[in-house]
């Protein structure tokens, strides 16, 4: 079981660093966009992506790991969109976002499996369906700005 818990705890924190990476992407977005509906929805997904790492962070807790407190994989994108959007416009900063949704829902879909049976229904019943909401609301926010 200790191999398992440390496992799954490495791989929660890859998850966790990507969900604060994305709550700091999406707060940046939120910043540049002047949409007050496009604001809105953003501020919504910006929601989800801070509930997941709570969840996250509570998990890794109760497998008796310290939960990670820095970006992972999104941050990178976060620097991309950082003064970007300002010179790119709105539509640059979502086609960003949803750049970063498509890698996060792979890397869910992908690290599950990694995972002991009890972590990996966590992950699929808790996080995983919020992230393909998430993947598909910005996905349809693209489409209708089209």
């Amino acid at each position: 079981m200790e191999a398992y818990s440390n496992q799954d705890i490495s791989k929660l924190n890859e998850f966790l660093k990507n969900e604060l990476s994305a709550v700091a992407t999406y707060d940046q977005c939120i910043e540049k966009v002047s949409n007050a509906l496009v604001v809105r929805h953003l501020a919504e997904l910006r929601s989800s992506h801070a509930s997941r790492s709570r969840l996250l962070r509570d998990r890794v807790r109760a497998l008796g790991g310290e939960p990670a407190d820095d970006a992972g994989l999104w941050g990178s994108i976060a620097k991309l969109v950082e003064g970007g959007a300002a010179a790119f416009g709105e539509k640059a900063a979502l086609s960003v976002l949803e750049e970063g949704e498509d890698i996060g829902l792979q890397q869910y879909q992908s690290g599950v499996d990694e995972l002991s049976e009890a972590t990996r229904l966590f992950v699929s019943n808790s996080i995983l369906p919020e992230q393909r909401r998430s993947h598909d609301t910005l996905g349809r926010m693209i489409r209708a700005e089209a």
